[in-house]
């Protein structure tokens, strides 16, 4: 049963090559969309090329694990598809092996690569997600190269507004120059005008040196002895050459990981287990605290003898607060309103306070608990989509980079649909865990059991032109009648009994339509619970179809054309909706399904009432082209 045959080796390889590929473009795809997500920290910082790469690297090991459930849903469903196409998986058949023995080597292979997700997951995934989470807050607080813009202020340098009205591109030169200079206080600020300057940074990268010629300078001046004065003295200096030294750290450091270390995600198995249950230690001592506190003063209870409970209830049951509030006097009324009304505020901000707390360690909890059971399940995703991408290509039995990466894209966005959403939902506490988390597993493993069952049972289900035939009978749609003249002519027509046989038909064909108003609508009650054949249509089609045939053998272009009008006739569906009787009541006792069958049906009768003047005509025509060549057709 375990031994390893050359049909396994043969099915390993192209899996094997197929999977390498797909797993580089599906890499490929994920980065670029985290990347697309993370362009703006990346453009105008002036990043070197070893924090880039850094960047890159860390970010292929973390989609590494994302990465392998849709290559293994992509390659599982060319490998099969392309057996299928090029009618290999027919010979397996017919070899005595099933569909799902010859699944065996791919299981195994699919079981040790959801092996290596895990151990990513576990390992690997928590510290590239740890080096990248760092990098990119790197990148957001680094302060971005010097890129002044025209005619808007740029206010990319600490406590500096800069506003140019030109540039020149080529000195470097900047003209009509305006500066604001902020601190944190008002009275110390300054504007400076200059018609000219130049914008340098110096070697070490940690200020700029701006150059202004020909400008004005106004600040205000702060004083001590001005502190409580409602007037701030100020300076104003025109100069012809003015040197300004501004603090522009251009340099990448990288930022501390203290935060970032707490993030589950940032975590193995052994550490999410450990630190779910110190938060789990710690949130429940906080909660039994607050408990107690809520016992001692709101809730408090007070130990009362037997009398005194019946003497405090037979007050209780006399006392009315209204009248007492009502002998008050307007200021005590007011004064007892105010103080409740601060009470309550007290009591709702403290609630509000201690509820923020709580659902902060619940919020923390329930990201240890969903990380923990990602571990598990993008592993189990890998062997899932196998078994949803080898039947589907057994079935669709089409290889190469066009059905297959349609129906695995499709089959992708389900799967990140559902996950998404079950983690989000989970992630807030709208959802338990349990289901947001097993939300696309219970639903794409009995897809996937579903599948496989059809596929080794060689059910026509996922059939294409099985729904495709179906849609053009649901829509009164039919293909064109193709006759192609033959090279090679066995049997020469009859022409005479065809031309007489056509003569014929168009008198069957008038005394049809006399006696049957096919531009009529047509009667309820014979549509729907009275249904009589029309055997007269299809005796019409069979002995057209027999002449045709007949006629394709000849060599007459003018025949062979008009051949090609003759329609393919719907001998059913001008008699009623359905087959069985039983569905034409049901469909009649619907009303909105009776009513479009009921047009449906008119419709069939009308396109068989130009079907048959179609063919009449074309009849006439072939039965002159015989006679006028009788002796040339021969």
């Amino acid at each position: 049963m375990f031994r390893i045959n050359k049909l396994d080796i043969f099915i390993a390889k192209q899996f094997g090559l197929l999977f390498t590929g797909t797993f580089f473009i599906s890499l490929f795809v994920l980065m670029m969309q985290f990347l697309w997500q993370s362009v703006d920290n990346l453009i105008g910082k002036g990043l070197s090329l070893e924090v880039m790469g850094q960047f890159f690297w860390y970010m292929a090991m973390w989609m590494t694990a994302k990465a392998l459930p849709l290559a293994i849903l992509l390659s599982s469903l060319m490998t099969y598809g392309n057996l299928g196409e090029r009618s290999e998986l027919t010979a397996i058949k017919s070899a005595g092996i099933s569909l799902f023995q010859s699944f065996r080597g791919l299981i195994f292979i699919t079981s040790l690569i959801a092996c290596a997700s895990f151990y990513f997951q576990n390992n690997i995934g928590p510290n590239a997600q740890k080096n990248i989470a760092q990098l990119i807050y790197s990148m957001q607080q680094k302060s971005p190269e010097l890129e002044i813009p025209e005619g808007v202020f740029y206010n990319r340098i600490p406590q500096t507004n800069l506003y140019v009205e030109h540039k020149d591109l080529a000195s470097g030169h900047l003209y009509n120059i305006m500066i604001y200079r902020m601190t944190d206080s008002y009275e110390d600020q300054a504007i400076i005008l200059a018609d000219s300057g130049m914008l340098q940074s110096t070697a070490e990268k940690k200020h700029l040196v701006l150059n202004l010629w020909s400008g004005e300078w106004f600040e205000n001046m702060r004083s001590q002895e001005f502190g409580n004065s409602a007037s701030v003295p100020y300076r104003r200096e025109t100069f012809a050459h003015k040197r300004i030294i501004l603090d522009f750290d251009a340099d990448f450091n990288l930022a501390d990981l203290g935060g970032i270390a707490s993030d589950a995600r940032t975590k193995s198995i052994d550490r999410i287990i450990h630190d779910r249950d110190s938060l789990v230690h710690v949130y429940d001592s906080i909660g039994r605290a607050y408990y107690r506190e809520v016992q001692s003063t709101s809730y408090r209870e007070v130990p009362f003898k037997r009398k005194q409970f019946r003497e405090a209830r037979k007050m209780a049951q006399s006392f009315n607060l209204d009248t007492l509030y009502s002998k008050l006097r307007p200021e005590e009324r007011r004064q007892i309103v105010d103080q409740a009304l601060a009470d309550v505020q007290q009591g709702v901000s403290d609630l509000e306070f201690k509820s923020m707390l709580t659902s902060d360690g619940d919020r923390q909890i329930r990201q240890h608990e969903i990380e923990l059971i990602n571990k598990f399940t993008l592993a189990l995703t890998c062997i899932i989509f196998f078994f949803i991408g080898a039947p589907l290509g057994a079935i669709i039995r089409k290889g190469g980079l066009g059905v297959p990466i349609i129906i695995s894209v499709f089959v992708f966005i389900i799967y990140y649909i559902l996950d998404n959403t079950g983690y989000r939902m989970a992630r807030q506490g709208d959802w338990a865990i349990w289901f947001g988390k097993g939300l696309s597993p219970a639903v794409l493993i009995p897809t996937a059991i579903f599948i496989t069952y059809k596929a080794n049972n060689d059910s026509a289900v996922f059939n294409i032109d099985v729904y495709r035939n179906l849609f053009m009978r649901l829509l009164g749609l039919r293909s064109k009648r193709h006759v192609n003249g033959k090279e090679v002519i066995i049997n020469t027509p009859k022409y005479e009994e065809n031309a007489s046989l056509l003569s014929q038909m168009n008198v069957d064909i008038s005394g049809y339509s006399e006696g049957h108003n096919l531009w009529l609508p047509p009667n309820v009650l014979d549509t729907f619970f009275r249904y009589q054949p029309d055997h007269e249509i299809e005796r019409i089609s069979n002995e057209l179809e027999e002449i045709i045939e007949d006629l394709s053998n000849t060599k007459n272009k003018l025949i062979m054309s008009e051949l090609n009008r003759y329609p393919i006739l719907t001998v059913k569906a001008h008699t009623r909706p359905f087959e069985h009787k039983w569905l034409n009541i049901v469909s009649a006792i619907i009303i909105p399904a009776g009513l479009f069958f009921y047009i449906r049906m008119w419709m069939f009768r009308i396109r068989l009432y130009r079907d048959l003047k179609i063919i009449t005509a074309t009849n006439e025509t072939i039965i002159n082209e015989i006679r006028k060549n009788r002796n040339g057709l021969d």
